[in-house]
């Protein structure tokens, strides 16, 4: 790479170029007047966006350009570079913060072998001084490896996605891992579409010895049984009320549970999505957020947890040696687990640790009143998560008994903690009937049935995916990467291409459509293990073990002879429009609904000639203060959306946040939906300020 020769000003500050505002206001606290910290607000180069930006024909070079906009920020950072006696490249410690170091140095003049990368994975003053006094060189294998991810979405994007347009419809989409992820989604919906539910019954018998608890039918003859209809479920009731319920065994066991280890960035997508229902794009924004730092009364702006991008579970030994402290202070020397925890790709992620509080004595509780609503649920999942992971082990005292009745064997389940261990700090989403314990029993006792009860069931299909699910699933089938998990549910729902039901993802008519056309005509792009061994690819590259351009050139190859043979083969496919039973006021024509970038709309079925179009009215519950009229949910222009008066335009009462059927009772103006520190709803008048919780 061309480097430019930089003037030596050696009476300047010492400059350090972080990605966003909010963490550069918090580390200039940290660093003093001897520092300058500004932010490059994320990439300041890239590919551009009217055209692919890719010399295929000169083994792939990208062609950067400064992104469109930031003109005016880049000649800041170079005025400021100018000036500084050195220059520090802090951007964030991952592939994409090595890229805009990278691209950084290219537009001001920075050697990249020069010592002028430092990198922390938490937001303390002690982390950030560490760092200054250890930078390094760029490392151009992280920064291969992101060019390399670049160019391949590049080259996918950008080529299927005109031959879905010409084929099917405009705005449409394709993408490396975005492709995976709706195969993935629809090979589920095809399994449950395909699924023929089987009937089975459940046949249990409750008892009662100073507590109730129920045995269920598990074996005949010593054989598991399976009870398949009404009429075997009425004889085996039938033989179990004539006979003789008599304990057969007794069998008690000690259960160790261990904790789970501290969040990777998947984990804490699936655990906020179980626990708090946040989506993936949501829980990233608020630990993005603790990462950068929170005005805390008595401590100023303080990052709270360490990087919140992260395949690890390594926890360094410094934050280890502090929860042993904690914990010992707090709970007693016997809740200390000294457990280790190991990452599957330890040459990868080493260097990266799990996400945890960057100081475990800053408990939720402490920092309540500094946070919003849910910034502290987030933050008391990530602390209490990383405190129970280093907590001894749970332990329970577990009973099986197994009760016979002639050729029939029941059997009951019974458990009871003996020591609590890190479920005193944090506890499992289902507890599975962990503190059940059975009443004393011994074998040969003869027991009594209270009830003896048959119920009808079927077999379940497989459940679609959540959020939470998905994000598992591409983890445990290696597609994608921390980074590219929370985009992939929006973009396919922005596409059109699924739909979400409560928390359920459901494909599309359309999502079934593209996905079928790449399974038949671009199987590579679609098919897991190839997109699996891609990742594997990537990381060989950040290792040095693989040339980025190679890497590129032997997909591309095949990949182009795909893309040639499925345009002339493929048909273009007409999707009929929903009618909704209306006709057009202006020309008396059936009204559809049709997609367009923002969503769907109304238009007359006679466009060109006609082209009458009309939003799509979704009501609220919820009147106009001004008129009375109903207040409906709206898009801007720009695909924002809003919520308005139908009397417009003679009433133009318009909201930015959902109104609610409620008034204030400082002002009387509508409350509104909107997360705040103080509560969750707040008043649509901005000189009012009052706030409540629902």
């Amino acid at each position: 790479m061309a480097t430019k020769k930089k003037k030596s000003a050696d009476n300047g500050k010492i400059l350090v170029i972080v990605e966003s505002p909010s963490k550069a206001r918090t580390i200039a606290k940290y660093l003093g007047s001897k520092y300058s910290v500004i932010a490059s607000v994320g990439h300041v180069r890239d590919l551009p966006k009217s055209k692919l930006g890719i010399d295929k024909d000169n083994d792939f070079e990208p062609q950067y350009i400064p992104i469109r906009g930031k003109g005016e920020l880049i000649r800041s950072l170079k005025k400021e570079a100018s000036k500084a006696s050195k220059i520090y490249l802090a951007t964030d410690p991952d592939r994409e913060g090595e890229a805009i170091s990278w691209h950084l140095a290219y537009l001001l003049g920075i050697d990249p072998a020069s010592d002028c990368r430092i990198e922390f994975h938490e937001i303390t003053k002690n982390t950030i001084k560490e760092a200054i006094k250890n930078p390094r060189p760029i490392d151009l294998g992280l920064v291969d490896a992101q060019q390399a991810r670049r160019v391949l979405d590049r080259l996918v994007g950008y080529e299927i996605s005109p031959l879905l347009w010409r084929k099917i419809r405009k705005g449409l989409s394709a993408g490396r891992v975005q492709s995976a992820a709706l195969k993935i989604i629809c090979d589920r919906e095809k399994e449950i579409q395909a699924f023929i539910p089987v009937e089975y019954w459940n046949i249990a018998a409750t008892f009662k010895k100073g507590r109730t608890f129920t045995a269920k039918l598990a074996e005949c003859n010593g054989k598991k049984i399976t009870v398949d209809n009404k009429e075997q479920n009425d004889k085996i009731i039938s033989d179990l009320k004539s006979g003789e319920f008599k304990v057969k065994s007794i069998s008690e066991k000690e259960r160790v549970v261990k904790p789970l280890p501290p969040f990777t960035t998947s984990s804490m997508q699936q655990e906020a999505g179980n626990r708090l229902n946040f989506n993936t794009k949501k829980t990233m924004m608020i630990a993005q957020q603790l990462y950068e730092g929170v005005e805390i009364k008595g401590r100023g702006t303080t990052g709270l947890i360490t990087y919140l991008r992260t395949d690890s579970v390594r926890v360094a030994d410094v934050a280890r040696f502090a929860a042993k402290d904690f914990i010992t202070e707090r709970y007693g020397a016997e809740y200390f687990g000294n457990n280790f925890y190991s990452n599957k790709k330890k040459d990868i992620q080493d260097a990266h640790e799990a996400i945890r509080p960057s100081d475990v004595t800053l408990t939720p509780m402490m920092i309540k009143e500094s946070l919003t609503a849910d910034q502290f649920k987030l933050y008391n999942i990530i602390w209490s998560r990383f405190v129970a992971s280093q907590m001894s082990a749970a332990k329970f005292n577990s009973v099986q008994v197994g009760i016979e009745n002639g050729d029939y064997l029941l059997k009951a389940n019974g458990s009871e903690v003996i020591f609590d261990g890190f479920r005193k700090v944090y506890s499992p989403v289902t507890d599975d009937d962990d503190d059940k314990m059975l009443p004393a029993l011994k074998e040969g006792e003869v027991l009594k049935a209270e009830k003896i009860t048959g119920e009808q069931a079927f077999t379940q299909p497989p459940a679609r995916y959540t959020e939470a699910s998905l994000v598992k699933e591409l983890e445990e089938k290696n597609i994608g990467r921390p980074s590219t998990y929370a985009p992939i549910v929006s973009t396919l729902s922005e596409r059109r291409y699924v739909l979400k039901e409560k928390k359920a993802i459901k494909p599309t008519d359309l999502g079934f459509l593209v996905n079928d056309m790449m399974e038949e005509h671009f199987r590579d792009i679609v098919d897991v293990n190839f997109t699996a061994a891609m990742e594997d690819s990537l990381d060989d590259i950040e290792m040095n073990k693989k040339e980025w351009k190679k890497v590129v050139g032997d997909f591309y190859g095949p990949f182009s002879a795909e893309l040639k043979q499925a345009d002339s083969v493929i048909e273009k496919v007409k999707i009929e429009d929903q009618p909704t039973g209306e006709v057009c006021e202006l020309c008396g024509k059936p009204l559809v609904i049709k997609t367009g970038r923002f969503g769907d709309f109304i238009a007359c079925s006679g466009y060109p000639e006609c082209k009458n179009t009309k939003p799509i009215i979704k009501s609220i519950g919820v009147k106009c203060p001004s008129c009375g009229n109903e207040i409906v949910a709206r898009r801007s222009k720009k695909g924002r959306l809003f919520y308005g008066c139908t009397g417009y335009p003679k009433c133009n009462m318009v909201f930015w946040n959902k109104p609610v059927d409620k008034t204030c009772p400082k002002c009387g103006s509508l409350m509104t939906e909107k997360k705040s520190k103080k509560g969750d709803l707040v008043c649509s008048n901005q000189d009012c300020g009052y706030t409540e919780g629902k």
